[in-house]
């Protein structure tokens, strides 16, 4: 049946149901016209959208990452990147080309990192990117999950007299350009009536440079940027993370609008990994049989991915579970040391919570 036909047996079955037909003729012309439909109307192969159809051809994802935050997304000496983010690009070239590697690293300026993506500079955003509906809507673009449950933060040289954010009043913070960050400062700020003057700097880089080289009193970002900026300290000078948070800055990977099914796949890349945690699947138990087969998809779904029943068990076996990235970029196993807090499992008190892969 050709597309002409569909659409006419679709009228007869809407025109049927409203205008209602006197007798028993109304229900039979119902059931008639949804069968022929049903029989009729196959859907059409599943093919994978045009952002997975371009990598491939390429042989590489492109992901847009940040300049340099620690356990996030930055260049060790030998030139590799490491974090939360690099490693989820992995996660996702895993799944789209069957090759952790085959993904290249973008460093951009969040000022920078929506550009990018739109002009298809990039094929995924993964950059302490916080999930806004200003940013859904009015940039065209979606965000694939939550990678990073964080909250807004300040950070003052330890010796300050100020131990927490009300006594900033009539301070100069330094605030990165391009970022929520900007928009909170100046709410926060004029609510609770306090006056500060945000010097403002178009590089995650050149705002540290500036705190640390006294331009400003106070340095507001991600709670877990300035952890990681704090690293940087010169000279061994340390800084106080004053407790409070004055926002909710769900971090998460981006995609451009108006390609579905990437999205999907970069989606439940990032559901995956969280359920392989669930499922207690590591990286090196991945390929277990009986672990495996937790992760493995049937072949309509994948095709439906544009990939093979394979990928989710891929991402794991590359990268390892959530929990595994976070431990060894942000946890115990890193310098920074975080605590999991809200990026915990929902089954041991936090938001991680991934929707059933069947």
């Amino acid at each position: 049946m050709g597309a002409r036909q569909v659409l006419r047996y679709r009228a007869l079955v809407t025109n049927t149901m409203f205008l209602k037909p006197p007798g028993a003729r109304a229900g039979a012309l119902v059931v008639a016209a949804a069968t022929l439909l049903a029989v009729a109307w196959v859907p059409p192969s599943a093919t994978a959208g045009e952002t997975l159809t371009d990598i491939k051809a390429r042989g590489f994802v492109r992901c847009g990452v940040s300049e340099g935050i620690a356990g996030f997304s930055a260049k060790g000496s030998s030139g590799r990147w490491a974090g939360l983010d690099a490693d989820f690009c992995r996660a996702v070239a895993a799944a789209a080309l069957g090759d952790v590697e085959k993904v290249t690293f973008v460093p951009l300026r969040a000022s920078a990192r929506f550009p990018a993506l739109q002009l298809k500079a990039i094929d995924l955003l993964a950059r302490n990117t916080t999930w806004t509906l200003d940013r859904e809507a009015g940039l065209q673009v979606h965000f694939a999950g939550i990678l990073f449950y964080d909250g807004q933060g300040f950070m003052v040289p330890a010796g300050s007299r100020v131990k927490s954010i009300t006594q900033l009043d009539g301070a100069t913070i330094c605030v990165e350009k391009g970022t929520t960050h900007e928009r909170n400062l100046a709410d926060y700020s004029a609510a609770n009536r306090i006056r500060v003057t945000p010097l403002v700097i178009d590089s995650a880089t050149g705002v540290v440079d500036a705190f640390f080289a006294g331009r400003c009193g106070a340095y507001t970002s991600d709670s877990s940027q300035l952890a990681a900026a704090r690293l940087l300290a010169p000279g061994g000078q340390s800084f106080l993370i004053f407790p409070e948070r004055i926002s909710k800055e769900p971090l998460g990977p981006v995609v451009r609008r108006g390609d579905d099914d990437w999205l999907t796949l970069v989606r439940w890349v990032l559901f995956a990994l969280v359920a392989a945690e669930e499922k207690g699947i590591t990286k090196a138990t991945a390929r277990t049989p009986d672990l495996g087969r937790a992760l493995r998809t049937d072949s309509d779904v994948a095709r439906a991915l544009g990939t093979d029943p394979d990928w989710a068990l891929r991402a794991v076996e590359s990268v390892g579970n959530y929990g595994e990235i976070f431990e060894r970029n942000l946890g115990n196993q890193s310098a920074l040391k975080l605590e999991r807090g809200l990026n915990r499992l929902w089954t041991q008190g936090g938001l991680m919570y991934p929707p059933p892969m069947r």
